[in-house]
């Protein structure tokens, strides 16, 4: 950008991007406090409400969070890679490891929430999944998934009742290996896998289970396995804090 487009800038990113800068050379480090509206409308000479757009940006972008009565703060995070195809791969979840454990490394991740029932599938989960009018009840598992003291992540997986009822995977711990596992054990094993993802703001539900700051959207990835028949036999849809995940894919030339 050249001097000029600098200048036509509105002030709020201006000064957001000088503390973007200010982030990137260290000067704020992990948890350390940005200065406040006061700070910036003194040094910049910009009213109250410049000062909070500025700082408005860089909460967007997932940098720095706000902490009430307190200030705003540089995100002490460190993102997660979720390596999505090594994650999905039969020597992880055959050998009974998590397929989640590829994303967390050496941290924990904890699965805090776990919600196993039956429902009536929605209608375009039941499409997928090719369940007919007459049975088109599925299994449901919603699990929330916290690291380092933080939810990064919401999952809804959605199998065909008639296969899960009884089994395992109705149960609030599948067991080692998970559903995949599961899945392998009936005759049912995933062999293939389909990602969907897109991003969006978040419902006001999603927000507030992930406890994300204002602004910060999300990423959602609706994942579709399927048996070696090309039968589909889950969905699975997430909502990731988009702040807190980088996405990963390897391919072959």
């Amino acid at each position: 950008m050249s001097g000029g487009d600098t200048g036509r800038q509105p002030k709020y990113q201006r000064i957001a991007a000088q503390l973007r800068a200010a982030i990137g050379a260290g000067e704020y480090g992990p948890g350390e406090r940005l200065p406040g509206e006061n700070d910036l409308m003194a040094e910049h000479g910009v009213a109250r409400m410049t000062a909070r757009q500025a700082l408005g940006v860089l909460q967007a972008e997932g940098l720095v969070e706000a902490r009430k009565g307190a200030g705003v703060f540089v995100r002490d995070f460190k993102p997660i890679r979720r390596r999505g195809l090594e994650r999905l791969a039969h020597a992880q979840w055959g050998e009974g490891r998590s397929i989640w454990a590829t994303d967390a490394g050496d941290r924990e991740l904890v699965v805090d929430s776990v919600e196993v029932g039956e429902e009536d599938a929605p209608a375009a989960i039941a499409g997928v999944l090719g369940l007919s009018d007459d049975r088109s009840r599925v299994c449901v598992r919603r699990r929330r998934y916290v690291l380092d003291g933080k939810p990064v992540l919401l999952a809804t997986s959605f199998l065909a009742a008639d296969l899960a009822s009884g089994t395992p995977i109705a149960r609030p711990d599948t067991g080692p290996g998970g559903i995949y596992a599961r899945l392998e054990e009936l005759g049912r094993k995933p062999v293939h896998f389909r990602e969907e993802v897109r991003s969006r703001m978040p419902s006001g539900d999603e927000a507030g289970r992930l406890a994300l700051s204002a602004g910060v959207p999300v990423m959602l990835i609706a994942r579709t396995a399927f048996d070696a028949a090309g039968v589909a036999v889950e969905v699975n849809n997430m909502v990731l804090d988009a702040a807190s995940y980088i996405l990963e894919y390897d391919f072959e030339g």
